[in-house]
């Protein structure tokens, strides 16, 4: 439906909030936090808070470009029908107006409030989720969310650099961590949605390649994310805290991942729910990335200062 043709509902305000995907960038938010707060050095409280709403700009500003490009793709999704543009609510004109303005803001403030290495790599994060990852990706390829994962790793990395003001390691392997951590994830909601993908023609993995092969990337990206987890660790930019915590939740991630990996069976009989393994595992992989980027911090903390050492 094109924007002369629609009725639009009147625009509130939380439409314009729910363009920015409130619910992911909690997630965003709290990982470029954890970046921040795990980094070497100190920064002002106040230079701090401006970093971290910054990411939170930027993640919105990319979610709303997002919502602008897909509309006719949400509207032909259960999942995503309600949402502002798609429902009649919002015009897709002022979505994208919103989405570059609240973007090119957040690049800006965090150049001149922090450093400017920090806004290349947030404007980076923004271009690589609104056009390389929405545009190019999604509608073309089933390794859409593997390539595309690095969007969302990008906020660790930016609160670091806003410390530091440079690229490390060890921000490099946060971005890893997340990276690595996305296909398991978003696999596991896909399976339980794969035919609103397929219904709008999106090549998610488990629509291209089967649910079986979808499985077993799964279980393999899960395995591989238990070395990656632990690396700060590893290499001795953590101490034993952050390493012991990420062990033993990515030993759980990969438990939770096994009976996905395993499930063969088409739907029950009775009607039943088939996708509770999928649903645990999806549910407990947004609880692994906040629990293990807390533990993070938790080790910053004690032996930053010494508690332990």
């Amino acid at each position: 439906m094109t924007d002369s043709a629609a009725l639009y509902l009147p625009t509130d305000w939380r439409d314009f909030l729910s363009l920015t995907k409130p619910r992911v960038m909690s997630l965003v938010i709290f990982t470029g936090l954890c970046g921040l707060l795990a980094a070497p050095g100190t920064i002002h409280p106040l230079i701090g808070f401006v970093a971290v709403l910054c990411i939170a700009m930027g993640a919105g500003g990319a979610a709303a470009l997002n919502q602008w490009w897909e509309a006719d793709i949400d509207a032909g999704m259960k999942r995503t029908a309600k949402r502002p543009i798609p429902a009649g609510r919002l015009r897709r004109t002022d979505a994208r107006d919103f989405g570059i303005a609240l973007s090119a803001a957040s690049v800006g403030l965090m150049g001149i409030a922090v450093n400017w290495l920090a806004a290349i790599i947030l404007a980076v994060s923004i271009v690589y989720y609104a056009v390389v990852y929405t545009i190019w990706l999604k509608p073309r390829t089933p390794q859409n969310i593997v390539i595309g994962g690095g969007a969302g790793a990008f906020p660790p990395m930016i609160g670091w650099v806003a410390v530091t003001g440079h690229i490390t390691l060890m921000p490099v392997l946060l971005f890893a961590i997340i990276f690595m951590w996305t296909p398991p994830h978003f696999w596991a909601l896909a399976l339980f949605v794969q035919s609103d993908y397929a219904k709008v023609g999106i090549p998610m993995m488990p629509v291209v390649k089967g649910e079986a092969s979808t499985r077993r990337q799964i279980i393999l990206y899960a395995v591989l994310l238990l070395p990656i987890a632990a690396a700060p660790w590893f290499i001795g930019g953590t101490g034993a805290v952050y390493g012991a915590i990420a062990i033993a939740l990515s030993l759980a991630f990969i438990a939770l991942a096994g009976p996905v990996a395993l499930r063969r069976v088409g739907p029950n009989a009775d009607g039943s729910d088939r996708m509770k393994p999928e649903k645990r595992l999806f549910g407990f992989s947004v609880l692994y990335l906040f629990a293990l980027f807390a533990a993070l911090v938790a080790d910053r903390v004690i032996y930053g200062q010494g508690l332990l050492s």
